[in-house]
């Protein structure tokens, strides 16, 4: 068993958004994303995964396949890997995401930013 928690994965940057791994077993990763206000995850595929993402805190606009979707805390989105998938905090307050990859694609996709 191992216990974490997420607040020591929230960590902001003016510069851009933040990711940080918290586990990597296999498979699957799991890891948070940390946007300040007005800061983007550019559009971008997970092929071959499937992606899990819940909104810990803050509000933003997802945009999957084109289509926007506003999501605020306690939301929950799930994208197959090939749907093209952005975000974006339109709110005033930091965003964390909560993310979990069923299968990591490349090992890019596995790594602090």
């Amino acid at each position: 068993m191992e216990k974490s928690t997420l607040k020591a994965y929230q960590e902001y940057s003016e510069e851009r958004f933040t990711k940080r791994i918290i586990y990597k077993k296999g498979e699957t990763t799991a890891f948070v994303l940390n946007f300040s206000p007005g800061q983007q995850l550019p559009v971008h595929k997970h092929p071959g995964t499937e992606v899990y993402l819940y909104v810990v805190t803050g509000s933003g606009v997802f945009i999957i396949d084109g289509l926007e979707t506003e999501v605020s805390e306690a939301d929950i989105i799930h994208v197959g890997g090939e749907e093209e998938l952005a975000f974006t905090n339109t709110g005033n307050e930091p965003v964390s995401l909560y993310v979990i990859l069923s299968k990591v694609p490349s090992e890019q996709y596995a790594q602090n930013i």
